[in-house]
């Protein structure tokens, strides 16, 4: 099965344990780790580091998962400018690149599966990327 790369509000919903959603994803995130690899990407880590004072607490928080680290590839950082550009072209309003589109672009160039509750942007600008959801 193809690696999970997973976006950061299904990491910040277990990390904070959020009531509305830390069931779904700390189910979700488990399932996708018995099921292969799971993986972030410099974007998704600079998102959840909010949560931490410094990045050797956010390292020590990631070593307790077993998640891999994954620079992002030039080729999906092209894809993702094209993308916001079609973004733009639709009437959206964000002049810059949006983090999900650098996200989304990543795991349609390496084949990755997304683990994402944010389904609507990803389903809209990536249809082909196979996305892991609480409507799933």
């Amino acid at each position: 099965m193809s690696p999970v790369l997973v976006d950061s509000n299904v990491l910040l919903d277990v990390m904070n344990e959020s009531p509305a959603w830390f069931a779904w994803s700390a189910a979700a995130l488990s399932e996708a780790a018995t099921s292969g690899r799971i993986i972030i990407n410099p974007i998704i880590f600079a998102e959840i580091s909010i949560n931490f004072d410094t990045i050797e607490d956010l390292d020590d928080t990631l070593a307790d998962l077993p998640i891999d680290h994954d620079p992002l590839p030039y080729d999906a950082a092209f894809l993702a400018a094209k993308v916001h550009l079609e973004y733009r072209r639709r009437g959206g309003t964000r002049p810059s690149l949006l983090p999900d589109f650098l996200i989304g672009a990543h795991a349609a160039i390496a084949g990755y599966r997304l683990l994402t509750r944010d389904v609507a942007r990803y389903r809209t600008y990536y249809p082909g990327l196979h996305l892991i959801t609480p409507e799933n």
